[in-house]
Order: structure tokens, then C-alpha cells, then sequence
């Protein structure tokens, strides 16, 4: 078997028992990248209530801390998949943990929410080229499919850990201190990433036929950007405003151009004809779906308790150690189940669980500061993103050739991050948008006195339902603080609704669209690398 970095293996009776030299420790820093990168990612968790007092947010400024983060990974994903094969995923991966550590000093520093957007935006660029590097830096060293198929969920558990570790991370800074020390903790996270990189890992590269597509870049992230602004934007701000309005139409056009450069483009960062694949196309849907769902009940849930209830940070961060930590402690039987259980039956099974987790959350009730209640539907959604976050990408590299290993990690990382980033924004939607709606009807419909009605109206149309939620005792427009509450519980139950639809799809189109797939299906004639794909998938049997 020839390896993604040009390295022979030779599988044979002995196969098992040897590995690949560079193997371990590129599995160490590759795990430990993708564990500052995913730190980074979950950090503003448990501190959403935080900032909001600290920095005077609303609604969708609070997502865009979220949004800016996903939004810079996800545009720039592809390119940095292709720089990784160009010039060394070893590189790649280094240069992004030293984006993350400039980019927590930001963080660090931020005296308004805008410079915390651009903390979060390079971080998000330095999490855009760790994702895909360290993946295909880690399978570009993998003898055979189980040893992939292993690789792939450390990997992935680590991820999670990195998500599981960094609520209680910003919980403990902000109890004995200030919401900026846990930045300041990434940036030494990252210092020692790069270290263990640098010293750990061995350099791959891909670089046959890969050649910078700039017109597929120019065309992506600018048309990603606007429809994602809208999106967030449209709730508050009205979806019939000028802006929203030429912000969606702007960027679906851009988005309509990216398709049609990337079919023309010789070498292009999305080979549109790796959808030709059915096990790829169904797991790359699969995976935006399906992550919409899960970061979207993520979001939702640190809204609830943060913004919504305004606990404290640490209580807030004990959900995601249900919500996240599953996929780590499940590492050894979920590397086995990728070998043993066909896809279609891991993926459906996981994303039901995550349906009946976030059914659950909807049914919550606002008033209610108990953590109880989290406990059941946490650890379903959290069960089901173990199963499914690293059957995802495995069935995803194991369908393409060795070759095209580089583009399917970049392309597999970036649907999920884009189910990633499309989470906060569609639940931020959902929720503020119906907050509002509901907290105007209940204002209307409750006698209150005309000037704490009125300031309660003025103050909503400033800063939505979050704003009145949040006034203090006595201040004008704070009688109006229970039907705010009930207005946001309203919302936010909507939105978790939302994301046990998006679980549920995911489930039904796992189930159809991968039934039979016992073993790497072939790519379809024409796809890249048919007729003669002999790597074997991360699904094959024993």
C-alpha cells in the first residue's frame, strides 16, 4: 500500500504487529493540535453570560463570538488542505497553533466584543489548518484500514476532550478571577503544542496535481460569509432590511460562482466529483446536518444556562463534560465499532440519539435553574456525537484514493465545521427571532405600567429580549423581566426542536442513502482515482 506520503507498506501476514514508522508520534501531536484547536473553539461556552455583562452585548453579538470563529474555519479549510499538501501538514499544523496563541492574546486583551470577534476569527484560522493538517498528517501514516479507523477516533475523542475541557477551563478563571485568564491558559496550550509538534511529528506531503485555487477562494468565503451575516443578522435586525436582504442574495450568488469555478478549475480546493461517491456524498451531507445539530444544541444549551439564566460559569460548563465527554471515554469501543458495525447503523444510531437528546431539551423548563434535568438528554446528545463525529470521517477518507487523501480531509473538516458554524446561527435564529416575536405579544398582553412599558419596548428594540432579561432589580423596564424570560425559554425551546429535526434527517438519510455499503464502495466512473482504487475504507471487515 503506497501512503499518502509516498511511503511503501507492504501488508502481509505480519502487518498487524508493525507500525509505521512516525506513526506514534505523529498520533501524539496530531492529538494534542487538534485538542488546543478545539479548546479554542468551545472556550466562549461558559462565559457567554460573562461577556454579556462585561462587554454590554446583544443577541447576535453574543453568536457572532461563536460564528466568528466557525465562519474563518470553515472559509478557509479548503486552502489550508491544500497547503498542506503542498508544503507539509507538519508546517501547516505549526503555523496554525501559533494563529491560535496571537490570536488568544487578542482575546485576552479585547476591551469591546468587536476585538473579541477578531480574537475569535484568527483563532478560527489557526483551528482551520490544524483540523485538516493533523488528520491527514495522522492518516498519511496509517498501514491499513483498522489502523486508520483507530487513529481517526483518538483523534477524534480528542477533539471532544479539547470541547469537554474548555467550559470548566473558563468556569474556574472566571470564578477566581476574570474570563480573560482562560484565554491566557490557550495561549500556553498552544506554546506547548507547537513544541510537541515540532518535536513529535513527521513531515507528509501530497503535493501531486494540488496547486493553489485562488478564483475557488475568492469565490467560497466571501459568498460563506454573507449568507452566514444574514442569517445571524435577519432576526434582530428584520430579514427585510437592506442589508440582510442583498447580504443573502450577494452571497448566494458568490456561492452559485464557486460552483462553477470549481468545475472548471484543473485543480480545484472542492472536487465536486468526489460527490459521485455515494458512501462520501451521503456521510459529507450526513455531517452537516447532523453537526448543525449537535453544536446547535451546544449553543443553545450555554445560552439557557448563561445569558438566559445567568448561572455561573462553572455550572454552565458541567453540561459539556455530558455533552462532550462521551466521545473521548468512548474512544477503544467506538475504534472498534468503526470496523465491526456497518456505517449506516452507526451513523443512524447516533444521530436518534441525538434526535431524542435535544426532543428532551425542549421540554425544559426556563424557570427551572435545576442541572438535572440536563443530565439525560446531555449524555444521549453526547453518546450520539461519539458515535458519529468519527464515523464521519472515516467513511469519508476511507471512499477516496490514497491521493486525494489531503482534499477529502479538507472537504470532511469543512462540512463538518460548516455544521459546526451553521449551529449558532441557526439557533440563534430560531431563538432570538422568536423571543422577539413572543415577548412583543406578551408585552402587548400584559397591563404594566406605560413607562416601564415603554422603556421595556425601547429597551427590546435595542438589544431584543437578552437586554430586558438582563436588567437589574429596579431599573426602568425590569417589570417586564418575567415575560422576557418566558419569551427567551419560548425561543430557545423552538430552536431545540430545530436541532432534533436536523438529528432526526440525519438519521433517516444515514439509514437510506448507505444501505449495502459493507466495504469501500468504488468511486463512480469518472470520480477521482476509478477505476484502479485499491485503499482499502475504514469500514472494510476483517
Amino acid at each position: 500500500m503506497t501512503l499518502t506520503n509516498g511511503t511503501t507498506t507492504s501488508p502481509g501476514p505480519t502487518a498487524g504487529a508493525a507500525r509505521t514508522p512516525g506513526y506514534a508520534g505523529t498520533l501524539a501531536a496530531a492529538c494534542g493540535a487538534v485538542f488546543v484547536a478545539q479548546v479554542a473553539n468551545a472556550l466562549p461556552a461558559s462565559l457567554n453570560g460573562l461577556f454579556q455583562q462585561d462587554l454590554n452585548t446583544h443577541g447576535s453579538q453574543l453568536t457572532w463570538i461563536t460564528a466568528a470563529f466557525m465562519i474563518a474555519v470553515v472559509c478557509f479549510e479548503f486552502t489550508f488542505g491544500v497547503l498542506g499538501d503542498l508544503f507539509g501538514r507538519r508546517r501547516l499544523v505549526l503555523a496554525g497553533t501559533a494563529l491560535i496563541a496571537v490570536g488568544s492574546t487578542v482575546a485576552a486583551l479585547a476591551p469591546t466584543v468587536q476585538v473579541l470577534w477578531l480574537g475569535a476569527a484568527l483563532n478560527g484560522l489557526g483551528a482551520g489548518a490544524m483540523f485538516p493538517g493533523s488528520l491527514t498528517a495522522l492518516t498519511a501514516f496509517t498501514r491499513d484500514a483498522r489502523q486508520r479507523a483507530h487513529a481517526v477516533a483518538v483523534w477524534s475523542g480528542f477533539l471532544s476532550a479539547g470541547a469537554a475541557v474548555s467550559p470548566l477551563l473558563g468556569g474556574v478563571f472566571a470564578r477566581i478571577g476574570t474570563w480573560r485568564g482562560s484565554f491566557w491558559v490557550l495561549v500556553g496550550l498552544a506554546v506547548i503544542s507547537m513544541v510537541l509538534t515540532k518535536a513529535l511529528a513527521k513531515e507528509s506531503k501530497a503535493p501531486e496535481g494540488r496547486t493553489l485555487d485562488v478564483a475557488g477562494q475568492l469565490t467560497f468565503a466571501p459568498g460563506l460569509v454573507l449568507v452566514l451575516y444574514g442569517t445571524v443578522e435577519g432576526p434582530e435586525s428584520g430579514w427585510t432590511t437592506l442589508p440582510v436582504v442583498l447580504s443573502l442574495c450577494l452571497g448566494a450568488m458568490f456561492l452559485a460562482a464557486f460552483v462553477v469555478v470549481e468545475l472548471r478549475a484543473k485543480s480545484p480546493i472542492l472536487d465536486l466529483r468526489l460527490f459521485r461517491n455515494r458512501a462520501f456524498a451521503v456521510s459529507s451531507v450526513a455531517a452537516v446536518v447532523g453537526m448543525l445539530a449537535f453544536l446547535g444544541a451546544c449553543f443553545a444549551t450555554s445560552m439557557w444556562l448563561g445569558p438566559v439564566q445567568h448561572q455561573d460559569p462553572m455550572r454552565v460548563a458541567l453540561p459539556f463534560l455530558l455533552l462532550q465527554g462521551p466521545a473521548f471515554l468512548l474512544i477503544p469501543v467506538v475504534s472498534r465499532l468503526l470496523h465491526r458495525v456497518a456505517p449506516s447503523w452507526l451513523l443512524s444510531s447516533g444521530f436518534v440519539l441525538m434526535a431524542a437528546g435535544c426532543l428532551l431539551c425542549s421540554r425544559l423548563d426556563v424557570t427551572d435553574p435545576r442541572l438535572g434535568a440536563f443530565v439525560a438528554p446531555a449524555l444521549l446528545i453526547g453518546a450520539g456525537f461519539a458515535l458519529t463525529v468519527s464515523s464521519v470521517t472515516a467513511v469519508a477518507l476511507g471512499s477516496v484514493p490514497p491521493h486525494l487523501a489531503g482534499m477529502a480531509s479538507a472537504t470532511t473538516n469543512m462540512l463538518r465545521d460548516l455544521g459546526f458554524a451553521l449551529g449558532p446561527v441557526v439557533v440563534g435564529a430560531v431563538a432570538l427571532g422568536g423571543a422577539g416575536s413572543a415577548f412583543a405579544a406578551n408585552l402587548a398582553g400584559t397591563p404594566l405600567p406605560a413607562a416601564e412599558a415603554a422603556a421595556a419596548h425601547e429597551i427590546a428594540a435595542a438589544g431584543g429580549p437578552l437586554a430586558v432579561n438582563s436588567l437589574p432589580p429596579g431599573a426602568p423596564g425590569s417589570a417586564a423581566h418575567g415575560l422576557a424570560l418566558d419569551a427567551l425559554g419560548s425561543g430557545f425551546s423552538t430552536a431545540f426542536l430545530v436541532c432534533a429535526a436536523a438529528a432526526a434527517v440525519a438519521a433517516v438519510l444515514t439509514a437510506i442513502g448507505m444501505t449495502g455499503l459493507r466495504t469501500g464502495e468504488p468511486a463512480a466512473p469518472g470520480a477521482p482515482g476509478h477505476p484502479a482504487r485499491t485503499q482499502p475504507t475504514a469500514d472494510a471487515r476483517p
